[in-house]
């Protein structure tokens, strides 16, 4: 196998292009989906490979507790540099453990703590709070409220007009109705996991926002009136409160996704034909993405084969 069985660790650099094409040619629920399961899987087989060598590169080491054959010369011949590899994937795993732990953390931490601080309101499908500061947020729902909440402020209510405030809380349901913050939680586990898959993180957080975008424009039935509202939120407010979770005018490429509301509706298929003018870039996003996903779990099951056939029965 050789140094090919380090693929999963660097075929996340496949990452940047594809998800340019994705996020710029695809429907936004589609790239959405597509790159966050993409995304998964390339953090779950690097994490696996770092796992893998980790035991071949210490199975040799005395009075570790791993079966004799997995130090045979054969199977430390499947790895490159086996010694070295070793010892640097114990750090690494040790790393990532850490990094994805803590986000897990944080991120059930503030649900709870959002959870806490609207418990006093009226258990209806919004919570406006009274205060000056422009934001809102799509809070998911917790053990006592399934469908979860939109939270805004009347600093941020008092600068829309009524429209816009029907394309507000239509964006922010359909963040709740899709479950983006279980795509988002994915994508950012997985940037964690692995160095080279921050873009995807960014075009998810991206396309998420373009797809509740276009679901509260086809509620609202004015895509004009989303895009203002959205360039009015994102003039005054400076984020939600709450960064794990998706909010209206949260910090990104706002003028974007106001461009586009400017435009045509995206195609309602779910892909575009080969044929047109975005079929071949969409294509190309699409094979992209299962080359590298099926590349990365081909290497990683390698030598976990390879270290089964080693296991002394």
């Amino acid at each position: 196998m050789g140094v090919f069985v380090l693929l999963p660790l660097v075929l996340p650099l496949t990452a940047r292009p594809i998800a340019r094409l994705a996020e710029q040619h695809l429907h936004p629920r589609v790239a959405t989906r597509l790159l966050t399961g993409v995304a998964g899987v390339m953090a779950l087989c690097s994490t696996v490979c770092l796992g893998l060598l980790m035991v071949v590169g210490t199975a040799q080491l005395p009075g570790n507790p791993l079966p004799d054959g997995w130090s045979d010369p054969e199977v430390r011949a499947a790895v490159p540099q086996d010694e070295v590899a070793g010892k640097l994937a114990v750090p690494a795993l040790l790393a990532v453990a850490v990094a994805c732990g803590r986000l897990l953390w944080r991120h059930r931490t503030v649900r709870r703590r959002a959870h806490r601080a609207l418990a006093g309101l009226p258990g209806t499908g919004v919570a406006v709070l009274p205060d000056d500061t422009p934001y809102a947020y799509a809070l998911p729902g917790g053990a006592r409220d399934r469908t979860g909440r939109v939270v805004v402020t009347t600093g941020l209510l008092s600068g829309l007009r009524p429209a816009e405030r029907r394309a507000l809380f239509a964006h922010e349901r359909a963040h709740l109705s899709a479950r983006h913050h279980r795509f988002l939680l994915v994508v950012r586990l997985a940037a964690r996991a692995n160095p080279f898959l921050p873009p995807l993180r960014t075009a998810v957080s991206y396309t998420a926002e373009r797809w509740a975008d276009e679901e509260a424009a086809r509620a609202v039935g004015d895509r004009r009136v989303v895009a203002r509202a959205i360039g009015k939120a994102a003039l005054v407010s400076r984020g939600t409160p709450l960064p794990t979770l998706a909010g209206f005018a949260a910090p990104g490429p706002v003028p974007r996704r106001v461009a586009a509301l400017l435009g045509p509706a995206p195609a309602a298929g779910e892909w575009p034909p080969a044929f047109t003018a975005v079929g071949p870039a969409a294509w190309t996003a699409a094979v992209g993405t299962a080359v590298s996903a099926m590349s990365s779990a081909n290497s990683a099951v390698t030598p976990a084969l390879v270290l089964h056939a080693a296991t002394p029965l």
